[in-house]
């Protein structure tokens, strides 16, 4: 049975495994370089969980098949340039073997709980380019596109 809950302290090696894997794989896709590089946590995968877990407006949740751990989400709720709180999901990752079971519409349930209940008006992610199931899986939970960030490599 797939479901989501709030990440713990106890979580910390399963989801940095989770991290590590998410990360090799947003390699492999279009625009995965770039924000590789522009990432804080880009050595260290698994701080990106401790960062979060860390702050305060920080939501880790670990999505789950029975209770074995195979996604997790990150997202930080701080307020927007109008004193409002605004939530964005840094992170959503379910490894490949337990998507399109539910495990990711879980975690993003319960990301919109938690930034609902921490005052959050509004919710965003990032979807690279080119990787339409991520794009499908945001756009099923009523979320929609709001801008398109354009790159050009200057020097490599």
């Amino acid at each position: 049975m797939e479901s989501a809950r709030l990440a713990t302290p106890e979580d910390r090696k399963a989801l940095g495994n989770l991290a590590d894997r998410a990360r090799l794989e947003m390699g492999e896709k279009r625009g995965g370089d770039i924000l590789d590089r522009l990432d804080v946590d880009r050595d260290l995968p698994a701080g990106s969980i401790d960062r979060v877990l860390d702050r305060p407006g920080g939501v880790v949740v670990v999505g789950c098949i029975d209770d074995t751990p195979v996604g997790f989400g990150t997202m930080l709720v701080d307020a927007a340039a109008d004193a409002r709180p605004h939530a964005v999901v840094e992170q959503i990752y379910v490894d490949p073997g337990g998507r399109a079971v539910g495990v990711g519409e879980a975690m993003i349930n319960l990301l919109i709980v938690e930034a609902t209940a921490l005052g959050a008006i509004g919710i965003e992610s990032v979807a690279l380019p080119g990787d339409r199931a991520t794009k499908n899986f945001f756009e099923s939970q009523g979320m929609v596109a709001r801008a398109i960030i354009v790159h050009r490599w200057l020097h490599r």
